[in-house]
């Protein structure tokens, strides 16, 4: 017999070893992982929620549920959308979620639904957040050498609602992704 929550975990380990294909359509021979990226998503949210005047634990905390539904989706790249008839990331959720205990059953769905209805504050800020830390990974696969990655820098910038999410796109945009370490070897 299996334990319905130790399933459930044992489920969204998966992110961690499926890696997001996009990159692999970009060229980039060893992509973050799921779990990589919903990591930085959830910081980048708390950034942008602290500077927004949200909720900054809220909005990481949506971030970290916005791609669990991918245990079961996998990462379909922008490529498939059009030829692929996709189930509400809603209704993952609550596949993924009916045989859970009601109060972690009803936590789960109730982050993925407000992060999917986008009416508050820190679920615009964690969409940001997704879109922003995109941009930034590829910013960082760019540096690396990979020339394929334009595209993704430029719909994610596109996709950008809140203000602070604008201006972080554009510093990161004109900032090397080592520039960091000089500085800090340098105080």
């Amino acid at each position: 017999m299996t334990e319905p929550l130790a399933d459930f975990l044992y489920e969204i380990g998966l992110l961690k070893r499926y890696k997001r294909t996009g990159w692999l359509v970009a060229g980039v021979t060893d992509p973050e992982s799921v779990a990589d990226h919903s990591f930085r998503t959830a910081i980048i949210a708390a950034v942008l929620a602290a500077q927004e005047g949200a909720n900054p634990e809220r909005a990481a905390f949506l971030s970290l549920f916005h791609d669990t539904q991918e245990t079961r989706l996998t990462d379909l790249p922008y490529l498939a959308k059009p030829y692929v008839t996709k189930t509400p990331n809603e209704q993952v959720t609550a596949d993924q979620t009916r045989a859970l205990p009601a109060p972690i059953a009803a936590l789960v769905t109730k982050t993925v639904t407000e992060y999917e209805s986008q009416e508050t504050p820190e679920s615009r800020c964690a969409r940001d957040a997704d879109k922003l830390e995109c941009l930034i990974q590829a910013i960082e696969y760019r540096d690396q050498g990979n020339r394929n990655t334009q595209p993704w820098i430029d719909s994610s910038f596109a996709q950008l609602k809140t203000e602070t999410a604008k201006r972080l796109a554009e510093e990161a945009l004109n900032t090397g992704s080592l520039d960091w370490i000089h500085q800090a070897m340098n105080t």
